[in-house]
């Protein structure tokens, strides 16, 4: 899974879609989302709150595990907290752009 930081986020997230995580290596509600990301059919990438800082304020990534839809580089859906596989399934159906 690809890390962000200062220097990658803004190249990264002008791609698309691709679904950031915003985590801690100490959180483990963060390592028990990983797995159910990783089988997601979509792009991921993570950004370490600790030490990207600045990025979680830029977004107002106030708790973790916060995930969030970047399309052309703008925040098109967020999810707070552990939610399940088919909870992804669905939000995801509703915000990734068409086609």
């Amino acid at each position: 899974m690809l890390e962000l930081d200062s220097a990658t986020f803004d190249r990264e997230t002008q791609r698309g879609p691709l679904l950031v995580d915003f985590w801690a290596p100490w959180c483990r509600p963060c390592k028990a989302l990983e797995p159910i990301l990783e089988e997601l059919p979509v792009e991921v990438a993570k950004v370490n709150v600790d030490e990207q800082a600045g990025i979680a304020a830029r977004f107002d990534v106030l708790s973790i595990p916060t995930v969030i839809l970047f399309s052309g580089g703008e925040p098109r859906g967020v999810v707070m907290g552990v939610r399940p596989r088919a909870h992804f399934d669905q939000w995801l159906a509703k915000v990734l752009p068409a086609g």
